[in-house]
């Protein structure tokens, strides 16, 4: 009875680790991420000359995020948040058009944020890791602080 009950328990042990192992390790928007704007598209613009983010897991369930950058007229860019993917709202700093930011992982490979400012909605982005990891796609939908509608398409890749 000894024998069985270490086993079971060894089996089940087991079985949660791997599902634990995987679980952390599944979150591929972990990593740092570099802009092609040749690939990406503003609307509003001006597209950014440059921007690189740095996503590091926080935890077993939140992101470290921080990018920077050089704007339109190449003045040095930086933004940063720490969010738990529980949909609940976190401080948002070094963006003019957010204020606050809350994240909900949707699957390994997705992510969806809604920004807002000053208590107001602002945009909503969906970021898509693709099948090989190489590639993450940004969409976001909304309004910036000028009040204009933003539809962008920010294709990064892995570094």
């Amino acid at each position: 009875m000894k024998r069985l009950s270490v086993f079971a328990f060894a089996v089940a042990g087991i079985s949660l680790l791997a599902l634990g192992t995987g679980v952390l390790a599944a979150d591929s928007n972990i990593g740092t991420w570099k802009l092609n704007l040749a690939k990406s598209k503003y609307s509003p613009g001006p597209a950014p000359k440059s921007q690189t983010l740095k996503i590091e897991a926080l935890g077993a369930n939140g992101v470290k995020y921080t990018s920077d950058g050089a704007d339109a007229d190449g003045k040095p860019t930086h933004t940063a948040f720490q969010a738990q993917y529980d949909g609940k709202p976190s401080a948002f700093t070094g963006m003019a058009d957010a204020d606050m930011i809350s994240y909900k992982r949707i699957d390994a490979n997705t992510v969806e944020s809604t920004t807002t400012l000053k208590g107001k909605p602002a945009v909503v982005s969906k970021a898509v890791v693709s099948a090989d990891g190489k590639t993450r796609t940004l969409t976001q939908i909304g309004v910036n602080a000028k009040g204009e509608k933003v539809n962008n398409v920010l294709v990064y890749e892995k570094q």
